[in-house]
């Protein structure tokens, strides 16, 4: 589904990635994980077409993306959930949906896929009218998610979806990803909560300054060492 090829990365002329490759196979969960600063969020950002990598190639179901430019990639069936949900605060929660389907077949097929969402959301059809910066902290993260899926995607991508939440929403939060996953979207995922992620992850890649260090199995990260004692605590 998707191959991230010696992808090297700058901001300016200061260069946070250094010949980066990883693939993600459909229907995989695949988690990007490291400390604050790594170049995780870089990473997706890359792959969203907000940074070019210099050199590099991003090649998504098939195709090469690193040079369409980032309001494209969406009807190609990739989508991003970012870090901070970056909703509409202004804007109904219904609203907040539509906006992820503006495009393509997706806007097609909003009100159907609007009404899977709100299956899977109920609180969400509950606050349909509500304004998304009413909302708590879950039920934002729960708009993110669900405009991302809006769009159809074949690949949605989290960036620390359980950022500043409760530990039962963090629970909630993942439940949503695999099921997500069981609806035949491919993920990747940067996240902090690297227990909960390795948990639910088929593979996963270890980040540090820039560089991939390690991967494996989520069942094997989770059990190794280095992993335990560098992001376990343990």
């Amino acid at each position: 589904m998707l191959e991230v090829r010696n992808i090297q990365v700058y901001y300016g002329d200061v260069q946070v990635i250094w010949d980066v490759s990883f693939h993600v196979r459909q229907a995989e969960v695949v988690a990007l994980i490291g400390a604050n600063g790594a170049g995780k969020s870089t990473i997706l950002k890359t792959i969203s077409g907000i940074l070019r990598p210099r050199p590099g190639e991003i090649i998504f179901d098939g195709k090469p993306i690193h040079t369409i430019e980032p309001y494209h990639l969406i009807e190609h069936g990739l989508a991003h959930v970012p870090e901070a949900r970056r909703l509409f605060v202004e804007m109904s929660v219904e609203e907040n949906l539509e906006m992820g389907a503006l495009r393509g077949a997706a806007k097609v097929e909003r009100q159907k896929t609007k009404e899977q969402v709100f299956q899977f959301f109920p609180r969400l059809l509950e606050r349909r009218r509500q304004k998304a910066g009413t909302l708590s902290g879950g039920e934002q993260q729960m708009l993110a998610i669900g405009r991302g899926l809006m769009s159809k995607p074949k690949m949605l991508m989290f960036d620390e979806p359980s950022l500043g939440l409760a530990p039962i929403l963090v629970r909630e939060i993942f439940s949503i990803i695999e099921q997500v996953r069981a609806e035949g979207v491919t993920v990747l995922i940067v996240e902090q909560n690297v227990k909960q992620t390795l948990a639910i992850a088929d593979r996963a890649y270890v980040l540090e300054s820039g560089k991939l260090v390690m991967e494996g199995t989520g069942k094997d990260l989770l059990h190794d060492e280095h992993v335990k004692h560098a992001y376990l605590g343990v």
